[in-house]
């Protein structure tokens, strides 16, 4: 197998790219020839073993900056004092010319949620369609590309948010997982790894067979000798039996199979008894769509698992169900259960824990503790001690109202954080709707009449098949956030967490099943984002904000909308109402000195689950082309930009050749997507 060679041209010429690139192809492969050595081949032999958890000082070494997921920097060239004189420096496209040149017609995702890694002087991204890119951090400039296995038939991919990166003396990889494979890439070159699996990747593909195909979205994590694999599911199911979301760890050397958890337990495991009826034996899903976190010198990593067939129905698996939407703790060398917290008991809601675990070591009450904070779409924070899993703060089990959907059995109760206090609006309730005008209010009470409403936990209810019948059940938060896969930030030097969430409801709702199609009792039925009268939105804002949090005491600091949101409507114009915020899904990044966020995707049409009547502005996941620093001590704005579309990645922060660099992937499907990066003139 032949693999591109590193390119090394600054020409930005096309045929001058794609005729380097292939010249080089050609000199340097031949059917006999072994893959080029590393560049830094006749360096001294080194025995430092380094993964995201041990980068240099002004790298950015894993996706959310390092394996305990802060998404913080120490860098403070760029600050409140100079931060308005930032200039965009390069841009660089989602999609390398190599790739257009192969296929012109190529198509690739308008939303491009990836961030790069900046290790030894080189960048590194999944692109468009998931293949790794490197290239100069500096000026934004291709080093290599990864060669599509099969040439340009196998060029079509799906994006992934990232890549991980680990090195033992003079052996530096990248690790990717795209499709149903992991590939093991060499830093320098980004030729396969001799001796990883077969020819440098490892098929992920373990699900018995007639199972669906193995996909994911998230990014592998190194921890020790290990590579760490999630997966995504469809998260509806047509029968009550699937398969389960196992998570999968490989020997990072070899890419032999490590060992696998299963995310459901099964026969003489701890948890079968949280499923009655043997309902364990046949329930499915339960993945680790989002990302993990680690502690290198605890040997341990935590695993947001999410829900079990069906997101909203479960009369076919009564009792609490683990380990779904729990956070689990395993021992990365053996990947045993060291502990675990279940967050939402037999869950109907979609409220899968949706962000890694953040990792944090904090002070409470006059003693030092390593804690771990898991973010839920409920817009809880739950903190424990990340040794023990001990809750740093008590958590209360409150009686929650109960489903009277036949053959469901809610749990009597669920989990409430004493501390912190909820970072954004719970319960879809007359007090939460919204009151710009009297007129407003009562409209908006007329749209809520036609839903089951209640507090947080209502169950999702049945849609009658009477027009005038109740539409199923208004979720606040709904089942994207709160708090979602963009996570939180936080500064290892004050302990202030700082969190982007949207306000966003969410129908409920569901439908008997059709025998003939499925052995489910009932399914899900429309499930849609709602909106309030006049094309507002139907709850009170902000409907975006950032909330910073001091982790040492669980107080909440300040609270900022982020964004405008709709003031500039015919019936908002008038009342100054200030920022409303916006309900993107943006990524934070924290240097020593800043906050910087986005708004999140724009332009994001109208489809799906989401009426065909309703504003793109007020849809969830619907964000604007702003792009902030924010100071982290009051929460005012003290820099933005208007960029051509919304940050769709989350930005981060680099040092090359001594200036500082932020850099943040923007797009939707009017602008085609790039990174762009800036720095001080």
């Amino acid at each position: 197998m032949c693999w591109l060679k590193t390119i090394t041209t600054p020409f930005q010429n096309l045929r001058a790219v794609f005729f380097f690139g292939l010249l080089s192809t050609l000199l340097a492969c031949s059917p006999e020839q072994e893959p080029a050595a590393s560049m830094d081949s006749t360096a001294a032999p080194a025995v430092t073993i380094e993964t995201g958890s041990t980068s240099t000082v002004g790298e950015w070494g894993a996706f959310a900056a390092d394996n305990g997921s802060s998404k913080y920097t120490n860098l403070d060239q760029i600050d409140a004092s100079n931060v308005a004189q930032l200039e965009v420096a390069w841009r660089r496209p989602a999609l390398d010319a190599y790739y257009t040149a192969m296929n012109p017609a190529q198509r690739y995702t308008s939303t491009w949620t990836s961030a790069p890694l900046v290790k030894n002087g080189m960048a590194y991204v999944p692109n468009g369609v998931g293949l790794v890119e490197a290239f100069n951090p500096g000026n934004g400039e291709t080093i290599w590309v990864q060669e599509p296995v099969g040439g340009a038939e196998g060029l079509p991919g799906a994006n992934t948010r990232g890549v991980a990166y680990w090195s033992e003396g003079n052996d530096r990889r990248i690790l990717v997982q795209r499709g149903t494979y992991l590939y093991a890439l060499n830093a320098d070159t980004g030729e396969a790894v001799p001796g990883f699996g077969e020819d440098g990747r490892v098929n992920l593909q373990l699900m018995p067979e007639g199972s669906e195909l193995f996909r994911w979205g998230g990014v592998p994590m190194v921890v020790r000798d290990v590579v760490v694999i999630g997966q995504s599911m469809a998260d509806t199911f047509s029968n009550k039996e699937a398969f389960r979301g196992d998570v999968h760890a490989f020997d990072v050397r070899t890419g032999e199979l490590r060992w696998t958890y299963n995310t459901i337990p099964q026969d003489g495991q701890f948890g079968t008894a949280s499923w009655q009826d043997r309902s364990w034996s046949y329930t499915g899903h339960s993945p680790v769509w989002a990302l993990f976190s680690a502690d290198e010198e605890l040997g341990l990593i935590y695993m947001p698992i999410s829900s079990s067939t069906n997101d909203m129905y479960g009369g076919h698996r009564i009792g609490d169900n683990l380990f779904s939407q729990s956070l689990v703790a395993v021992d990365a060398e053996t990947g045993e259960r060291v502990w675990h917290y279940q967050t939402v008991h037999h869950g109907l809601w979609d409220y899968d824990p949706p962000a890694a675990p953040i990792l944090m070591d904090i002070t409470v009450d006059g003693e030092p503790i390593k804690a771990v904070t898991q973010l839920t779409k409920q817009a809880f924070a739950f903190v424990f001690n990340r040794e023990t899993g001990e809750p740093i703060w008590e958590i209360e089990e409150k009686a929650v109202p109960q489903s009277d959907v036949p053959g469901e059995v809610t749990s009597p109760t669920q989990p409430f954080p004493s501390k912190p206090a909820p970072f954004d609006r719970q319960g879809a309730t007359v007090e939460n709707l919204i009151d710009f005008t009297p007129e407003l209010h009562a409209e908006a009470l007329q749209i809520f009449n036609n839903f089951v409403t209640g507090p947080l936990f209502t169950p999702p209810s049945i849609r009658s098949s009477d027009p005038n019948g109740t539409q199923g059940t208004i979720q606040l938060p709904g089942s994207q956030g709160g708090a979602d896969v963009q996570g939180a930030a936080f500064d290892p030097e004050t302990g202030y967490l700082y969190i982007p969430s949207i306000t966003s409801p969410f129908v409920a709702d569901i439908v008997p099943g059709d025998p003939e199609v499925t052995n489910l009792r009932y399914v899900k039925g429309a499930r849609r984002w709602i909106a309030g009268p006049r094309g507002l939105p139907l709850f009170k804002p902000p409907y975006g904000r950032i909330t910073a949090i001091n982790m040492n005491t669980g107080e909440h600091v300040w609270m900022v909308p982020n964004g405008d949101g709709p003031t500039d409507h015919p019936d908002l114009v008038d009342l100054n109402l200030g920022k409303l915020g916006v309900p993107g899904r943006p990524s934070p990044l924290l240097t020593k000195t800043l906050l910087f966020l986005g708004e999140g995707l724009t332009r994001q049409r109208p489809g799906g689950r989401i009426p065909a009547d309703m504003p793109v502005e007020i849809a969830t996941n619907s964000g604007g082309p702003m792009f902030r620093a924010y100071d982290k001590e009051s929460g005012d704005i003290v820099w933005e930009i208007e960029l051509e579309a919304g940050t769709s990645g989350p930005p981060i922060s680099y040092l090359y050749e001594g200036e500082q660099y932020i850099l943040v992937a923007i797009g939707d499907r009017e602008y085609s997507p790039e990174l762009v990066a800036f720095k001080l003139p």
